[in-house]
């Protein structure tokens, strides 16, 4: 399958057919990971084991950063 980029707004995007999405099941809401090997860009779902990782992180920094301030919320 050869793609080419469309614009949206001032950047670039790749459409992804829906059987695609389908196959791969991959919707709105999925996180999805983009690198590179320096020759092809390549995009994968995050599996959830990671994303639940970097959301308790988060929630952990922001925890110790603003922590004292939410209690006297």
């Amino acid at each position: 399958m050869i793609k080419k980029l469309t614009r949206h707004g001032n950047s670039r995007a790749l459409v992804i057919d829906r059987s695609v999405l389908d196959l791969l099941n991959i919707d709105d809401d999925t996180p999805l990971e983009i690198s590179t090997d320096g020759t092809r860009l390549i995009i994968e779902p995050v599996p959830e084991g990671e994303r639940r990782a970097s959301i308790e992180a988060s929630l952990a920094t922001g925890n110790t950063r603003y922590g004292r301030m939410l209690k006297k919320l």
